[in-house]
C-alpha cells in the first residue's frame, strides 16, 4: 500500500496544501515575497518558510532509509552469487525502499526550496511507485517462501527464476502504472473537493491502493499460515525420524512461528493504521492524524533491510568481509532457501 508523505499543512489545519504557509520559523530556503507595485520588485522583502517537525522527522527517516538500502542493494549487485531468484526479490525490495527513502528527501527539500506542482506531481508519483513495489516485493518473497517449502524437490529448477522474473515484471509494472496517474492527470490541484488525506491524490485513488494493500495483506496472511503449517509438520518428521524429545521438536516449531509472526507482525502494525485512515479520513481532517498514520508506514521500509537482508548469513557474510578490508565478489556461499531468509 504505497503513500506519498504529507504537502504542508494549511493555516486552518485541514488537509495538506503543496504550500507551506509562513511564519517566524526561518525553513532551509526562503522565497521573496511578490511586490503589489510592479512585477519586478528590487526591494522585495524574503519571507521565511515554516519548519514543519513533522516533515523533518520525514526526511530523516527518508536518510536512513536510503543508506540501509543502498548497502544492501550494492552487496547484492556487486556479488555473483547473489544471481538466484531468492536474492533477486530481495533486490527488487531495497531498491523500492531506497527509492521511497530518497523520495521523502526529494519531498522536503521540493517544499521549502521549489514551490512547484510540477515538480510536487513528480515527487509524489515516484513515492507512489516505490512504496507500491515495496509491498509488492514482500508479496513476492512470500510466494516465493511458500513455493520453496510446497514444492521443494522441483524448486531449484529454470521455472523458478522465470517465475520470479514475473513476478518482478508485474510488481514494477503495476507500481509505475499507480505512480503515473497523479502525474497523467488524475489528482486534486484543480478541484480540492476529491482530495484525500493526502494531497494532491484524489480521494478514489487513495481508496484503490488502500484496498490494494488488504488485499495483499490477506494473500501473505493465508501463505504465512501455510507456511506455518508446513514448518510444524517438517519439524515434527524430522524429530521422529531422527527421535528427538519433543521439547526439541517444540523449540523447533517455535521458533518458526515466531519468526513469521515477527515478519507478518511488522508488516500489519506498520502499514495498517494508514490504510484504515485512508478510507475513514479526507482533506477536512487535521494533518496530525495523517503525520502520525504515515511515520510508521515509512518505517516498514527501514526495518525491512534488517528481516529480509542483514539477518541473512550470506550477506552478513560479505559485509564483514567489507569492512575487513579483503572483500571477494568470488568467494563461496552455502545454499539456503528462501524460508531460512
Amino acid at each position: 500500500m504505497p503513500f506519498p508523505p504529507p504537502q504542508r499543512h494549511s493555516q486552518h489545519g485541514e488537509g495538506f496544501s503543496p504550500l507551506p504557509h509562513k511564519s517566524h520559523v526561518t525553513g532551509p530556503c526562503t522565497r521573496p515575497s511578490n511586490g503589489s507595485s510592479s512585477s519586478l520588485n528590487l526591494d522585495s522583502v524574503v519571507q521565511p518558510l515554516a519548519l514543519n517537525p513533522w516533515d523533518v522527522v520525514l526526511c530523516i527517516s527518508g536518510t536512513i532509509i536510503s543508506c540501509e538500502n543502498a548497502i544492501v542493494v550494492a552487496v547484492i549487485f556487486y556479488t555473483p552469487a547473489f544471481r538466484t531468484p531468492m536474492f533477486l526479490l530481495i533486490g527488487s525490495l531495497a531498491i523500492a525502499d531506497f527509492l521511497a527513502g530518497l523520495g521523502l528527501i526529494f519531498h522536503f527539500a521540493f517544499v521549502y526550496c521549489i514551490q512547484s506542482q510540477v515538480v510536487n506531481l513528480i515527487t509524489v508519483g515516484l513515492l507512489v511507485t516505490s512504496f507500491t513495489a515495496s509491498v509488492g516485493s514482500l508479496l513476492a518473497i512470500t510466494v516465493d517462501r511458500y513455493l520453496s517449502l510446497y514444492n521443494a524437490l522441483t524448486y531449484y529448477s529454470e521455472r523458478t527464476v522465470t517465475r520470479t522474473y514475473i513476478m518482478l515484471i508485474l510488481t514494477w509494472g503495476f507500481s509505475i502504472c499507480f505512480g503515473l496517474l497523479p502525474v497523467m492527470g488524475w489528482n486534486c490541484l484543480k478541484d480540492v473537493s476529491i482530495c484525500s488525506i493526502v494531497k494532491p491524490l484524489t480521494k478514489n485513488h487513495l481508496i484503490i491502493l488502500s484496498i490494494s494493500f488488504f488485499m495483499v495483506f490477506a494473500v501473505m496472511l493465508q501463505l504465512y499460515v501455510q507456511i506455518c503449517k508446513i514448518v510444524c509438520r517438517h519439524a515434527h518428521q524430522i524429530a521422529v525420524q531422527r527421535h528427538f524429545l519433543a521439547t526439541s521438536h517444540y523449540v523447533t516449531t517455535r521458533k518458526g512461528i515466531s519468526t513469521l509472526a515477527v515478519i507478518l507482525g511488522t508488516f500489519a502494525s506498520c502499514w495498517l493504521p494508514f490504510a484504515i485512515y485512508c478510507l475513514l479520513g479526507d482533506y477536512t481532517y487535521p494533518a496530525l492524524y495523517t503525520y502520525m498514520t504515515v511515520l510508521p508506514a515509512t518505517y516498514n521500509s527501514m526495518i525491512n533491510p534488517v528481516i529480509y537482508a542483514f539477518r541473512n548469513q550470506e550477506i552478513q557474510k560479505v559485509l564483514w568481509t567489507v569492512c575487513c578490508g579483503c572483500f571477494s565478489s568470488t568467494m563461496p556461499f552455502r545454499s539456503r532457501s528462501p524460508s531460512d531468509v
